[in-house]
């Protein structure tokens, strides 16, 4: 299990959080994300999303660039897990990383926060992730990962108010969730919801015009953490406006001319329900569009796209389904993830070599097809200890 050391942060010794009784599951899962931590110099830290190099570097798609990236929402359902856990002292040094990649952010200064940085111990200067183009004899940064999206935003937030809610550091965790959540409003901000944020690099980052029902439904939550009323209620109505009335699923949101995205994808319809804005009947025909119960081992992809089982996904529907009380089916779908750890303990993202979303990252001509690929992940570890527990980090 995960040591407990003191850790400093902000210049006050944390307090411990009290253990509730842990799954053996679950705590398998936390103690490889705190194993991990461990591994690094004592402080503020931003984990790897996908630590296995090796495993990476079968994808010639997916490495180098995705090697020495620590993902802000990966790492927000780290901290979150962790929290989950008991283990407030190690969620607290990712919010100290979040917090001080905020305040010495290399371009800029206004609250926002990078969609990924440089895995490892956060230090002045800041670093954003990179790799050395052997080819073109360059230093390499994806646009992507130095721009700056809503939604991961949104799950720091989540993070910074959790651990303020446990009395961990709150006045710190306030301000800097608040600072956050104002980039949001003055960048974001848009007649429908809030719309993506910025891709690409300084000075002129391209606005992301189109609007997620995720992003917007991550929003809803962290505003509402803030006690922003009215921006919780714009993003929310963004979210409700997206559901079907014929078929009951959630579109993923709207393109950037305004039109609707048909695509049936597991977090636009799942979270909504983990957030409470809507109800469990969304649920059953959600796993049936994405796979169940086709789909052997029980699981779901990551749209309608997805030919295979999405990790990731399969933890928050067996949440999903805990919470609405089907104890049997979301079992079967915890018994999923537990054949999906790689020989290190952490989960891989999907049963498929390559498991297509329907999903482009990237404006325009930058756009490049998002797939997952089979390698050890943090962010279905997270999800998946979250699952075990029965911890919503959506909820209220």
């Amino acid at each position: 299990m995960i040591g407990r050391r003191t850790l400093l942060a902000g210049g006050a010794v944390l307090p411990m959080v009290a253990r509730a009784a842990v799954p053996p599951f679950a705590d398998q899962l936390i103690a490889t994300i705190g194993t991990q931590l461990d591994a690094l110099p004592p402080g503020p830290a931003l984990l790897a999303s996908y630590p296995d190099r090796a495993a990476n570097a079968a994808f010639a798609k997916f490495a180098p660039a995705n090697d020495p990236a620590a993902y802000t929402y990966d790492n927000a359902l780290a901290g979150l897990a962790l929290l989950a856990g008991g283990h407030a002292l190690h969620a607290a040094r990712i919010a100290d990383g979040f917090a001080l990649a905020q305040a010495h952010d290399p371009n800029y200064r206004d609250g926002r926060l990078r969609n990924a940085y440089r895995a490892g111990a956060v230090r002045v200067p800041v670093a954003l992730p990179g790799w050395w183009d052997a080819r073109a004899h360059i230093w390499a940064e994806d646009p992507y990962q130095v721009g700056s999206e809503a939604g991961p935003i949104a799950w720091a937030i989540l993070l910074w108010t959790a651990l303020r809610d446990a009395g961990v550091n709150s006045d710190r965790y306030d301000a800097a969730a608040r600072r956050a959540a104002g980039w949001i409003v003055a960048q974001c901000g848009n007649a429908r919801g809030f719309t993506g944020g910025v891709f690409g690099f300084p000075p002129q980052p391209q606005k992301l015009l189109w609007v997620s029902t995720e992003q917007n439904t991550d929003l809803a939550v962290a505003f509402g953490r803030l006690g922003m009323a009215h921006e919780a209620a714009h993003a929310a109505a963004l979210v409700r406006a997206m559901r079907d009335a014929k078929t009951g699923l959630f579109g993923a949101g709207l393109t950037p001319d305004g039109g609707r995205n048909g695509l049936i994808a597991a977090d636009a319809n799942l979270w909504p329900y983990l957030a409470g804005l809507t109800g469990a009947a969304v649920i059953a025909p959600t796993l049936a569009t994405l796979g169940w119960p086709r789909a052997q081992p029980a699981g779901i992809g990551f749209s309608a796209a997805s030919q295979g089982i999405w990790t990731e996904g399969t933890a928050f529907a067996a949440l999903a389904l805990r919470r609405a009380g089907d104890a049997p089916q979301s079992r079967q779908f915890r018994t999923t993830l537990r054949q999906q750890r790689a020989p290190g303990g952490i989960l891989f993202t999907t049963s498929a070599t390559v498991l297509a979303t329907g999903l482009t990252i990237g404006p325009g001509a930058h756009s490049e097809t998002f797939n997952y690929y089979r390698v050890p992940a943090l962010a279905p570890t997270a999800w998946g200890a979250m699952a075990e527990l029965g911890h919503n980090p959506l909820g209220n």
